[in-house]
Order: structure tokens, then sequence, then C-alpha cells
């Protein structure tokens, strides 16, 4: 049974400017031991599903529809969207931890880091001030702060971006949590803290089968990493499915777009590197039909419907993708100068013999 099941989830907010459709009809889930990775451009509602499965979205002018569903160890279900803010507050931490996008926003500049992660222990467990505080010290020693002891009394503007990182990932350890949502963990990091920061979250997995929901703009990432990936765009997720199929055999163009854009170090280095054309559209005024359309280079009159989100390939029953091109068609289109991309230019609906 999957730790954390997201079906249909739909979230919206009002605003002066009408409503924001930030996360449309998504759908996926996450089993014990797993590290999922989304994928996709800024603003295309990874982090609102994040802050959603957290409950950290819940306001007067945010509204939900769908249903998320957490799976304890001993089989009992909670839907989360539907939890009580008190019932969050205990499950917050203990069961679903977070790795916030920015490490010095996300921890308390007035507390010293050594307490915040005591605080955490103290709010779901029975012990006292010196356990918790002794715990907070072993587990900085165990992401591999320097000193743990003295470096638990300072404050976080005394670490460097990747050591506050790593606190971070100590608070997320403190209670032993079934799913860990690890939000861009890498942004900002150079290579060899980004490296050391992917190392701890699998170290993580294999240590205490926690399932991770990893969320990146950086597909390098998840080539490290995951074990299956869903990408989304514009609030849609628009293909899913295990890491090797969709590195080997993306089936939607904005997939093609990603691994496009992407320098390749098996290939002479090109003039420009290339983009995906256009813009993401305003979600308060997304295209009908495919949210891609309007930059796609294969887009046909049929793309002004929705396309749902299946299996184009019978033989891949868990690769998903949400794209009206036929399978053969999307497997001639995809290779742009001997590789998958998309073309610099090219006149709508072009090539779309074989649609489905």
């Amino acid at each position: 049974m999957a730790l954390l099941d997201i079906d249909h989830l739909r979230v919206s907010f009002r605003t002066e400017g009408g409503t924001v459709q930030a996360v449309d009809d998504v759908s996926f889930s996450l089993e014990p031991g797993e590290i999922l990775g989304i994928v996709g451009e800024s603003g295309s509602g990874k982090s609102v599903t994040a802050m959603t499965i957290m409950g950290l979205t819940r306001s007067p002018n945010a509204s939900f529809a769908g249903r998320i569903t957490l799976t304890g160890p001993d089989g009992a279900t909670t839907d989360l969207l539907a939890a009580s803010n008190h019932q969050l507050e205990s499950i917050r931490g203990a069961r679903v931890a977070m790795i916030f996008q920015d490490p010095m926003t996300a921890l308390n500049p007035v507390h010293r880091v050594g307490d915040q992660i005591a605080e955490q222990i103290r709010a779901h467990e029975p012990v006292g001030k010196r356990a918790a505080t002794a715990r907070a010290v072993d587990l900085l020693r165990r992401v591999g702060i320097p000193r743990p002891d003295e470096r638990a009394r300072s404050f976080p503007h005394e670490f460097s971006g990747g050591m506050r990182q790593r606190v971070m990932i100590a608070m997320t350890l403190s209670c032993s949590p079934q799913v860990l949502i690890a939000d861009e963990p890498t942004t900002a990091l150079d290579v060899t803290i980004q490296a050391q920061i992917l190392a701890e979250i699998e170290d993580l997995r294999a240590e205490t089968g926690v399932g991770v929901l990893l969320i990146t703009h950086d597909l390098g990432v998840i080539a490290e990493v995951a074990d299956r990936v869903a990408v989304m765009y514009a609030g849609r997720v628009v293909e899913q499915g295990d890491l090797r199929t969709m590195f080997t055999d993306p089936l939607h163009p904005y997939t093609w777009g990603l691994l496009g854009s992407v320098p390749r170090i098996d290939k002479d280095r090109p003039g420009r590197l290339p983009t995906i054309p256009g813009a993401p559209p305003s979600l308060q005024n997304t295209p009908k039909g495919c949210h891609f359309a309007p930059r796609c280079p294969h887009r046909f009159e049929r793309c002004g419907e929705v396309p749902p989100l299946e299996a184009a390939d019978a033989t891949a029953p868990g690769h998903l993708d949400r794209c009206w091109l036929a399978l053969d068609t999307k497997r001639k289109v995809r290779i742009v100068n001997g590789t998958i991309g998309l073309p610099a230019a090219s006149p709508a609906g072009a090539d779309t013999a074989g649609v489905r």
C-alpha cells in the first residue's frame, strides 16, 4: 500500500486579479522507501502541492478538492485535506516532514539550532529538555556537522548554506517520519555540497525506509537519486513513469523540451543552448485544453481538448502522459538533430499524422 496517495488534487487561490488555479487535477502516489522526483519550471505547482500535503496552504482565500491519503504503519489512513488543524499539528514533523527551499528563512534566526531541533522533538514526544537537546546533538553529528556539541549552540546565520541545509535534514530526522518532502534541497549550493546533501537523503531512505518526495527543476538531481519521475507543467502532471523510461522514452513534448535544454557532455557544444519557446501561461488564465499547446511546435486542432493522463504504450502501463499525439508520431518527432528535444521553430500542426 502506498504511503502517500494524491488523488485528483486541485488547489486554487482567490486574488484581486482573479482565481489562480495553482494545482489542477494532480494524481500520484509514493511508496515506502521510494524517491519520487517532481520536476518542472517555476510556477508549475510543485511547491504548492508539497505545501498542501503539509497543510501549509490553508487560508480563507484557498479552495481545495480531491484527496491526500496518508497511510500509517498500522494501515490506518488519514485524509490530510479533511484533517483538522489539530490533527495536522500532530502529523507535521512526526509522520510527514519537509526540507524547505530556503533553510535561512525556514530556521528561526533568533533561536539556536539545537533548541529548534529539540523543540520539535518535545512537541511530538514526552521527553525532557535535556534529553531532547542530547538527541539534537546526536542528529547534528549524524548529518555531518563538525563539533556538534558546540554548533548546537550556534544561530542559523553562523552556518553556511550547506550546513543550514544539513540542520534542516537533522530536524526532519528527529521524529523518524514516514514521508520526507525535499523542496529544492540543493538550490544555490555548489555541486560538491549538492552531492553531499543528495547522499544524506539517499542514506536516510536506505536506513529508515522513508518515502521521499524530491522537488526540483534540476534534471541532473533527478537522474542521480530518483526512482520515479513526475513532470509538472502549469499545475498539471503531464508525464510520469520510472526514471529510466522517462529519460530514454519520454512521450510528452514538454519533457522533450526539458531534456533537450540540458547540455550534453557526450556531444559537441551547440552554438546556442536549445530552449523551450515562449513562456509558461498565467495560472489565472490558462489555455483551454492542453496547457502546453501554445508553446508546442507539434500542436494541432485536438489540443483544444484536455488530454487525459494515461498510458500511450500498452506494454508500459506505468508510463503516463497527457498528449494527443499517437505513440509512433511521438517517437518520430521528438528526435531533433539526433537527440531528444523540440525544434527551434515549427509551424503549428506540423507532422501530426496518426494522432490518437
